[in-house]
């Protein structure tokens, strides 16, 4: 399965984060990834909620990984930039496009006019800001903010990341 963006059975590329990779989690969404994130999850629960929604878990616990049945990828660098260079790896570039995403719940972003959001969004928001997205899931609502340009150059980061080579640490594990 690696290097490509389906699953066993051609379903989309979805994944599932365990505890120890919330800050991965998060990213993957902002970059594009479907990723479900389980904070304080059991491992037979994430081995269960993997194997029912069919998404490869993510985990840094090489016992969760080996487990029989279960799709799993073994992140193994405590950098953020480099847990990704392995997913990217491993899985190929995300499915939908950056910022599609809520990076706190996971759901795709929807297009929503200024005149919907009056009342929720401070005045000045408002004026200034024309285009805007709301998450179905949690109700958040984005917009073009100031941070968004640290992100982008953060994303691009992702993107570029260089590959260190079949030995290198960048190395992503087999999907199993």
């Amino acid at each position: 399965m690696t290097g490509t963006l389906q699953g066993e059975q051609g379903e989309p590329l979805r994944l599932l984060a365990d505890g120890m990779l919330g800050k991965l989690a998060r990213w993957l969404r902002l970059l594009g990834y479907d990723t479900a994130y389980e904070n304080d999850a059991a491992d037979h629960e994430l081995a269960r909620r993997a194997r029912a929604e069919g998404r490869i878990l993510l985990t840094r616990d090489r016992e969760l990984s080996a487990r029989r049945g279960l799709r799993a990828l073994l992140i193994h660098s405590e950098t953020l930039e480099e847990q990704v260079r392995e997913v990217q790896e491993a899985l190929g570039p995300p499915p939908n496009s950056p910022l599609s995403r809520c990076p706190v719940c996971n759901t795709d972003l929807e297009p929503v006019s200024p005149s919907e959001l009056v009342g929720r969004l401070p005045p000045y928001v408002l004026r200034t800001q024309h285009r805007f997205r709301r998450c179905s899931g949690c109700g958040r609502v984005y917009w073009p903010g100031t941070h968004l340009d640290s992100m982008r150059r953060q994303i691009d980061k992702f993107f570029a990341l260089p590959s260190d080579g079949p030995d290198g640490p960048g190395q992503a594990g087999p999907v199993k």
